[in-house]
């Protein structure tokens, strides 16, 4: 009767462990949950085990591997960096040629002397080279942007297995929203300089529509219909001629090298408009994913300090059973 006394001793004892276990496990769980409520929706799955590897009908066939694949990436950053690409090289590519042709027209037209718009040549030609170097910048932060969209969007994390965030991974993330927002306000002020030439030809065009009409066309009031350049400060006032009136100024508007400029000068400042667009895209995308890397690190120091806990449960039930045994 004693050896049987004992024994259910010893399964009550052991029973009563074990609820102590799940409770307290189930108490910290319902705990985290309710000062994190975001984390309800995180899904544990049990890891497979070495016959469920070893079998090889149970692999996934090409299908699944691919809806996989595409279920890891990162749709908005790769619309972000698809119009961030598309916005650089339009204000790139349209800029360069633009500029190249108002020097043209304004050598050719408004300013013969070489020495009055020497200044003017030399910055446009600076501009050219900064526009070279814009290129190259964004051309690279935008695949650096796609990487890291990838690498912190939830998709890819499950694709790769376990996923653990570290401080010097939550200040990248950190360090690329800040870096973003001044890259967004520097685009900002791009896209209100980009204007300023649109606005400048959009003169130039609107007064050759004026020459052009039937109204003042063929009279003698076409002559005293006149654009000066020098006003916009782009070349001094003792220039020459640097004022253009009448049918020399509609010979002008009528040249291959305005038309492009005028052209590809709004097509430069829409291109602008549209990397501010991506950059504040890719603003929103940063702060979503730096907010998951600072919830999955809290999740994760949970996580540890609820095995440290389960780990020492095991050990003092593993310990009261050797001294339940050690009683027999």
């Amino acid at each position: 009767m004693k050896p049987a006394m004992e024994t259910a001793a010893e399964e009550n004892a052991e029973q009563s462990q074990e609820r102590k276990v799940n409770s307290r496990a189930e108490m910290e769980i319902g705990r985290y949950h309710w000062m994190y409520p975001g984390s309800k929706n995180h899904q544990y799955r049990p890891v497979p085990t070495l016959g469920d590897r070893a079998n090889p009908l149970s692999s996934p066939g090409c299908f699944e591997c691919c809806i996989k694949c595409l279920g890891g990436v990162p749709y908005a950053s790769l619309v972000a960096t698809i119009l961030c690409f598309s916005g650089v090289a339009l204000f790139c590519g349209c800029g360069h040629v633009a500029l190249a042709g108002t020097v043209a027209i304004l050598e050719q037209h408004f300013s013969t002397n070489t020495s009055d718009h020497a200044l003017l040549s030399e910055v446009i030609q600076l501009m050219q080279y900064v526009i070279y170097g814009i290129a190259s910048f964004f051309f690279l932060y935008g695949i650096i942007l796609l990487a890291e969209g990838f690498y912190t969007t939830s998709a890819v994390k499950e694709l790769h297995g376990e996923f653990k965030t570290t401080a010097c991974g939550r200040c990248i993330s950190g360090m690329f929203v800040f870096l973003t927002y001044v890259l967004g306000v520097a685009w900002l002020g791009v896209f209100g300089f980009s204007a300023v030439p649109v606005f400048m030809f959009y003169n130039i065009w609107s007064t050759c529509e004026v020459i052009k009409s039937p109204q003042t066309n063929g009279t003698a009031g076409v002559e005293q219909i006149c654009v000066d350049i020098r006003q916009y400060g782009i070349i001094p006032w003792n220039a020459f001629p640097g004022r253009i009136c009448g049918s020399a100024l509609e010979n002008i508007c009528n040249t291959n090298e305005f038309y492009m400029s005028y052209h590809l000068f709004i097509v430069a400042c829409a291109g602008a408009g549209a990397t501010v667009i991506a950059l504040i895209h890719f603003l929103m995308i940063l702060s979503s994913n730096w907010a998951y890397l600072k919830d999955a690190s809290k999740m994760q120091a949970y996580q540890d300090i609820k095995a440290k806990e389960e780990q020492e449960l095991q050990d003092i039930q593993s310990r009261s059973k050797e001294q339940l045994n050690s009683y027999t």
